[in-house]
């Protein structure tokens, strides 16, 4: 998978994601950090990547309806320190089949996952 991991994420998490075979680019890494969520958005899209982010301005199902982009996966943790981010990341991509998120609207928590995928 095609992954651009926002600035709000530990950068170590591109590491071990690309060693599961994902083709992993980072915000910070491309130098678009403190860019306009827009920008960010543009380059995934522009990019064919699945945007995984904790920043709540991609919250909106609606606005970002299933189909219409290439995925995001929106991390919503209580303690979200780098550590527990990058260890709920690294497990989800481990455990869940991401490969089925492809324009899908994901949506995790500490102990849950929502897709809603494209209709």
């Amino acid at each position: 998978m095609k992954i651009k991991l926002d600035e709000n994420l530990p950068s170590r998490l591109a590491s071990r994601l690309a060693a599961m075979g994902h083709d992993v680019q980072t915000v910070v890494g491309e130098g678009i950090e403190g860019n306009p969520d827009p920008a960010v958005w543009e380059a995934a899209q522009r990019e064919a990547r699945f945007l995984i982010t904790q920043d709540m301005d991609f919250s909106d199902a609606r606005r970002f309806a299933p189909g219409t982009h290439h995925g995001i996966l929106l991390i919503r943790m209580h303690t979200p320190s780098w550590r527990a981010l990058a260890a709920r990341v690294g497990d989800l991509f481990e455990a869940e089949e991401t490969a089925k998120w492809a324009r899908c609207f994901v949506v995790a928590t500490e102990s849950k996952v929502r897709v809603r995928r494209p209709a």
